[in-house]
């Protein structure tokens, strides 16, 4: 069995750390530097960092974020927000990142993902997902949650990965911030119909959800970002917590 990730997602706006709940409702979080840091020395096993005003407020995620992040983290991390070219990704490539994501720009223009992993190869590359479940489809979504468009998830995942994404980092809306469980439906869908990692987000309430979405979703990867912020889960007990129930983690 391969080894379970526990990823730490921070939320940033304008330079700091946020959160909300279904997408709105935004509050403050801490320095996402600091707090990426405190998640290294934890165990986290990877960290991602969005910027989630890039797409709304044209805005794009700076490369010296990123440089500050490297300098005080040694483990990987994704950067997304405001991609939409080779040309923004190797500023934060060479600043530090391992990986990037793309969300809008890649339903935009799908050609995004060919070019972005024939550049960078394709562990570079995540595609994130934001859907919501409308009339019993799994609709694609844009602009931080609040454009729905034509794609639907499980085509668009797929497509992604024939395309060159390396992952798929899969937000269920209808749970982000609930605290009710992750989508372990459509995780295990997912899981079934691609051959790359998936990433499991959006509903992480308590130490039980990481255990049924790897076991229920198959998901490769389980990313939170309240719980851990505000501390209502530490990564250590997390950890032990599923090392003690037969998941396989880094300890």
């Amino acid at each position: 069995m391969l080894t379970k990730r526990i990823i730490p997602c921070l939320d940033i706006k304008d330079g700091r750390t946020v959160k909300g709940v279904n997408f709105i409702n935004i509050r403050d979080a801490g320095d996402p530097v600091e707090l990426g840091a405190e998640y290294a020395r934890q165990g986290a096993d990877e960290l991602v960092f969005l910027d989630i005003s890039a797409t709304n407020e044209e805005r794009k995620t700076l490369a010296d974020l990123v440089r500050d992040i490297a300098r005080h983290i040694n483990i990987p991390f994704t950067v997304g927000g405001g991609i939409t070219s080779v040309g923004d990704v190797a500023p934060l490539l060479e600043a530090g990142a391992d990986k990037v994501s793309v969300n809008s720009s890649a339903v935009k223009n799908p050609a995004l993902i060919d070019e972005l992993s024939k550049a960078f190869g394709s562990q570079c590359i995540v595609l994130a997902i934001d859907a919501r479940k409308m009339e019993n489809q799994w609709i694609v979504h844009t602009h931080g949650g609040k454009k729905p468009s034509d794609k639907k998830l499980f085509s668009w995942a797929k497509e992604g990965q024939e395309r060159g994404a390396g992952e798929i980092l899969f937000t269920s809306m209808d749970h982000d911030g609930t605290k009710m469980g992750f989508a372990n439906d459509p995780l295990e869908k997912l899981h079934n119909s691609l051959s790359i990692p998936v990433i499991a987000s959006g509903g992480a309430g308590e130490m039980g959800h990481f255990i049924d979405a790897f076991l229920i979703g198959k998901a490769d990867a389980a990313l939170a970002a309240s719980i851990f912020h505000f501390g209502e889960i530490k990564i250590p007990e997390l950890k032990q917590y599923l090392h003690r129930r037969n998941i396989n983690v880094r300890m």
